[in-house]
C-alpha cells in the first residue's frame, strides 16, 4: 500500500546534554503528516494484511481526540478500505465538529458510532459491533490503540542497528504495543523505560503478552491525572521546549514523556544510564484539539499550534 512504502525516514536529534546525559529523540512524527509515529508502524502490517485477504471493512475504537482512528480513516482513504470507528462517549454523536478529530475521521470517510462508555467497554462483544458484524462477514477488528500482533511487529521496526549505542530507550505507553516492540528489538544490554500516559495499571500484563524480555520498567508518575489530562505546569514545558529546540510535542503522549525524563533527571531520581533515546511517537493531530478545550476553560494552550501542517 503507497502510503506505508513511500514515506520519510525518521532522524535522531541530539537535544542539550542535561546534568551529564545525553539525550536524543528519534523523530518518528516525521514519519508521516498524518500517519505518524507509532500509528505509522502499527498500521503498515495490518493494512499489508487487509490487501492479502482483499478485507475492505476495517472497525476499531477511540476516543473522541483519537491519533488512531485518525491515522485508521487516513489510511483507509488511502487504501480504498471502508472504516468504522466506534467512539466512546454517545453524547459526541450530535457534535462531531466540536472534535477536529472525528471531523477530520468524517471528512475521510470514516462512519462514526458514538457509544456509551458501557457499550464502549464491551468493544466486540457489544451489540452494535456484533450487529455490524453479522452485516459484514470480511469484517476485520482492530483493538484500541492497533495493539496486536502485527503492531508490535511494525514497532519492532523503530530501532536501528545504531540505536544499540544507547543505554536506555524511552516512550510513552497508551495501550503498549509500542513499548513492546521496542522491549522486543533492544539489546539485552539496554533499559526500556514506559512512561504511562493514562493510569491503567493493567498495562504491564499487557506488554507483557507480546514480549519475554525482562528489561523494561512503567513510570506511572506523569500521567498529569489520567488520559487527555494535562495543567499549566505540563503545558509551559511543552511551550519552552519548542521555542528552545523547534520540535513540537502532543499533550497526550510525548508532552509528558519528555517533562518525566527531565523531571528525574533534575531531581536525580535517573539511573538507568546516561545515553537516552527518547521515541517521538507522533500524535501531532491532538494539539488543535487540546488547544479548543483549553481555550474554552480560559487556560494556557499550545503556542506552536499554528506551524503544524494540520
Amino acid at each position: 500500500m503507497q502510503i506505508f512504502e513511500s514515506f520519510k525516514s525518521s532522524i535522531n536529534h541530539p537535544l542539550e546534554p542535561l546534568e551529564g546525559h545525553s539525550i536524543v529523540i528519534k523523530r518518528e512524527d516525521l514519519l508521516h503528516p498524518v500517519v505518524s509515529g507509532n500509528k505509522f508502524r502499527k498500521l503498515k502490517y495490518v493494512f499489508k494484511e487487509l490487501e492479502a485477504t482483499q478485507s475492505q471493512i476495517l472497525l476499531t475504537f477511540g476516543g473522541a481526540f483519537s491519533n488512531h482512528l485518525t491515522a485508521v480513516a487516513t489510511a483507509g482513504k488511502f487504501g480504498n478500505i471502508r472504516t468504522i470507528g466506534i467512539v466512546r462517549g454517545q453524547e459526541w454523536q450530535n457534535k462531531i465538529e466540536d472534535s477536529t478529530t472525528l471531523s477530520y475521521c468524517k471528512s475521510q470517510g470514516m462512519e462514526l458510532y458514538c457509544v456509551s462508555r458501557v457499550d464502549y467497554d464491551l468493544k466486540e462483544k457489544s451489540e452494535l459491533v456484533r450487529s455490524i458484524k453479522l452485516q459484514n462477514s470480511l469484517i476485520r477488528i482492530l483493538p484500541e490503540g492497533g495493539t496486536e500482533s502485527l503492531a508490535v511487529k511494525g514497532c519492532e521496526e523503530i530501532l536501528q542497528k545504531d540505536d544499540e549505542n544507547f543505554d536506555v530507550i524511552c516512550s510513552s505507553v497508551g495501550t503498549g504495543g509500542t513499548l513492546a516492540g521496542l522491549i522486543n528489538k533492544s539489546t539485552s544490554i539496554q533499559n526500556v523505560i514506559g512512561f504511562n500516559a493514562l493510569n491503567n495499571p493493567g498495562v504491564v500484563n499487557q506488554i507483557s503478552k507480546f514480549t519475554q524480555k525482562h528489561n523494561w520498567t512503567i513510570e506511572d508518575q506523569y500521567t498529569f491525572g489520567g488520559y487527555a489530562k494535562v495543567n499549566e505546569v505540563l503545558i509551559s514545558f511543552m511551550n519552552s521546549f519548542y521555542q528552545q529546540y523547534k520540535i513540537p510535542l502532543d499533550p497526550i503522549y510525548t508532552g509528558k514523556l519528555l517533562f518525566g525524563i527531565f523531571d528525574l533527571i533534575k531531581q536525580k531520581k535517573w539511573h538507568w544510564g546516561k545515553k537516552i533515546l527518547i521515541i517521538h511517537t507522533g500524535g501531532l493531530q491532538g494539539v488543535r484539539g487540546m488547544n479548543h478545550q483549553l481555550q474554552k476553560k480560559g487556560k494556557p494552550w499550545l503556542t506552536y499550534a499554528n506551524e503544524l501542517p494540520f
